[in-house]
């Protein structure tokens, strides 16, 4: 605790700088005006949560001094009270500030490109990567990000074979990026007479989206093909070849959209998901040098690694990466995935600072 004061304090003295700083004329005019507002608005909020930490503490130990001098039962279970709800703030806030206290990592403020394949269990795990998809676009609601559809391959009962989108929003990739891995679903499924629960599996896979200046993408490297777009009904039935399948050669990555009635657009959405694929395999190859050094027990984010498991019949949801365990599987799957979010977020800050002394 004395550690996160002492460094919001440094914040606070950081922030009272910058604060003149953008105070002087022309500043707007800068270069790095963008940059210096963004880094006064998180500074502004550390040490505002920094303050009320202060004062929360203050007032905990002059309740705790009346705790201890007052005789009076009723008086006492009250303060008692106001003692539990001021430390769980002050807790709260610790986290907070714990969070905001790590260096800030440019990719966490991209949008989000977002690719979920249906995996074992036939149709059931199709069914399920649908459902997934609304879980997401309903989370996307409630933080106020755009959702985007790029490219669908649904079935003939209503479930997803693959989708990939885009949640478009300041900070989207930051918030969703431990969602990639297994996610692992046990229920009834409602072909099954003999009311046995089955286990499916869906893989979510979250990558930034990368910027074309952060991407180099030749012409000469592209193969793209068009089509008409297939599915059940609507603008799918259209005879013209709208639908775009890119290939880019030196990787063999193969990307592609149907989901808009012009090859342009269909071209662009493509493209958005090219460049996030890209990023990542360089992201990859830089991270590599440091797994053994920086791998957290959170998880790697590896496609392939079990994180989270859905069970219906115990409305019982469980991250197996921080062995986290709610039973409020309803609300979870209608969009409230902060409750999951926030808990391994939290894990990283605090192996990241365990791995770094001088924070």
């Amino acid at each position: 605790m004395e550690r996160i004061l002492s460094r919001v304090d440094t914040a606070a003295a950081e922030f009272r700088q910058l604060e003149e700083e953008l105070s002087q004329p022309g500043v707007a005019s800068r270069s790095d005006f963008v940059d210096l507002s963004r880094r006064y608005a998180r500074l502004r909020e550390l040490v505002a949560k920094g303050e009320e930490l202060k004062r929360l503490r203050a007032a905990i130990a002059e309740e705790e001094e009346l705790l201890r001098e007052e005789a009076d039962a009723e008086l006492r279970e009250a303060l008692r009270a106001e003692i539990e709800r001021d430390q769980a703030r002050a807790e709260t806030l610790s986290h907070e500030l714990l969070r905001m206290l790590l260096p800030e990592n440019p990719a966490d403020r991209k949008n989000a490109i977002v690719e979920i394949r249906a995996g074992a269990g036939g149709e059931e795990a199709a069914l399920f990567a649908s459902e997934l998809l609304r879980m997401y676009s309903r989370y996307a609601e409630r933080k106020g990000y755009g959702v985007r559809v790029m490219d669908t391959h649904p079935t003939a009962l209503g479930g997803m074979k693959q989708v990939v989108f885009a949640l478009e929003g300041e900070g989207a990739y930051g918030r969703l990026r431990y969602e990639s891995g297994v996610h692992r679903v046990q229920r009834v499924p409602e072909t099954e007479a003999s009311g046995r629960v089955h286990t499916s599996t869906a893989t979510v896979v979250v990558l930034p989206e990368a910027e074309d200046v952060e991407v180099e993408i030749r012409p000469d490297d592209l193969r793209i093909d068009t089509f008409r777009a297939s599915g059940p009904g609507g603008q799918h039935m259209q005879k013209n070849e709208s639908a775009v399948r890119i290939t880019h050669i030196p990787t063999g990555i193969v990307v592609g959209s149907q989901e808009e009635r012009s090859q342009h657009r269909n071209r662009e959405l493509a493209l958005r998901v090219l460049r996030a694929r890209l990023w990542e395999i360089e992201a990859r190859e830089k991270e590599n040098e440091l797994r053994d050094a920086r791998r957290k027990q959170i998880g790697t984010g590896d496609r392939s690694e079990k994180i989270r498991t859905y069970n219906f019949p115990q409305t019982r949801v469980t991250d197996h990466r921080i062995g986290l365990t709610l039973h409020c599987l309803g609300a979870v799957m209608d969009g409230d995935l902060d409750q999951l979010i926030d808990p391994v977020l939290t894990t990283e800050v605090a192996e990241t600072l365990a791995d770094s002394p001088a924070m």
